[in-house]
């Protein structure tokens, strides 16, 4: 290869190193800030596609500039009445600010870093200076459904109907700000201090909340026994229920063998009439027949088997056994 073809090459192969050198490519999900000696040099670069910097002085920093996601660790929070509970947050955000983020926090290490500082505090007041139920429910829903199903207990009692009470017992607390708002009170305040590192927060969860173990267990037992209490509130109006049923039972048993022992009285009473009519009209047409009926039924109760009697031939009560 002569003199020429080697310059060639030597300067094709220099271009093609200082071409690659200057440019550089920002796709969809990136943001690129271009430093010079460690400084920024211009505005963040935001829109996707190829770019070009000084090569060999110019360097790039890239940034993600899609949402992303901040998982905590639960925490052990006093409520403001004096419950200790687990509390496990989840966050989003993102960076709307390259050039102050990389100033303050350089990459998404050193962000994640001050998000579990600034969050877990930021929880920690908003959920120390609330009452336990306002991190637990949103509504008041709970006490509406409450009177409502007392109201018609109450209905159904005064048209003689029966409905077991299996709903909470005791006063439920009313809330006044609920989750939602205390999320949103920790963004509130979790956003103006994230605000001077270039990062947007855009919102947090309350994902899970959990009593500390000892209070758990008084918890369950609570629950254990009020669902042994309605369970015995059931079995009270199922035993009440039978014994309405029961002694309905006995009363309509009663009633029905009252009234088939009259009617067979009664009907005894017409039957052993009419035999008397019969039996008093055959005995009235033949006296001397009535005599001798009434004679041997007299035999008959007076002689009894291995008695003996004494008596005279001519005695009156044994002239039918005399032959005429």
């Amino acid at each position: 290869m002569n003199k020429t073809g080697i310059i060639v090459a030597i300067i094709v192969l220099a271009s093609f190193i200082i071409g690659k050198g200057a440019m550089f490519i920002v796709t969809e999900g990136e943001q690129a800030l271009v430093t010079q000696f460690g400084k920024p040099v211009g505005e963040p670069i935001t829109d996707a596609g190829l770019h070009f910097k000084k090569p060999f002085v110019q360097d790039v920093r890239y940034i993600d500039k899609r949402i992303l996601s901040w998982d905590g660790y639960p925490n052990q929070i006093p409520t403001k009445d004096k419950k200790f509970i687990s509390v496990d947050t989840t966050a989003r955000w993102k960076v709307i600010d390259t050039l102050k983020f990389i100033q303050t926090v350089r990459n998404e290490e050193g962000a994640k870093s001050r998000l579990d500082t600034i969050l877990d505090s930021t929880t920690r007041d908003v959920i120390s200076n609330s009452n336990l139920v306002e991190a637990v429910r949103n509504t008041n829903q709970i006490i509406e459904q409450v009177e409502a199903r007392r109201i018609e207990i109450e209905k159904a009692l005064e048209a003689g109907e029966i409905l077991v009470d299996d709903e909470i017992s005791g006063e439920i607390e009313p809330i006044e700000i609920g989750r939602e708002r205390l999320s949103q009170l920790i963004v509130a305040a979790a956003g103006k201090e994230l605000g001077q590192f270039g990062i947007q927060l855009i919102d947090v969860q309350i994902r899970r909340i959990s009593y500390e173990k000892s209070v758990e267990a008084k918890v369950y037992d609570r629950m254990i026994s009020e669902r042994q209490r309605v369970a015995e509130k059931i079995r009270s109006i199922g035993q009440g229920e039978r014994a309405k049923i029961e002694g309905r039972m006995t009363r309509d048993l009663r009633t029905i063998e009252s009234e088939a022992y009259r009617r067979a009285q009664q009907i005894r009473g017409e039957a052993e009439a009419r035999a008397t009519a019969i039996y008093a009209k055959s005995l009235s047409s033949d006296p001397g027949f009535y005599e001798f009926t009434r004679s041997m039924e007299a035999y008959e109760r007076t002689f009894k088997p291995d008695s003996r009697f004494i008596l005279s031939s001519e005695s009156e009560f044994l002239k039918f056994f005399k032959q005429n």
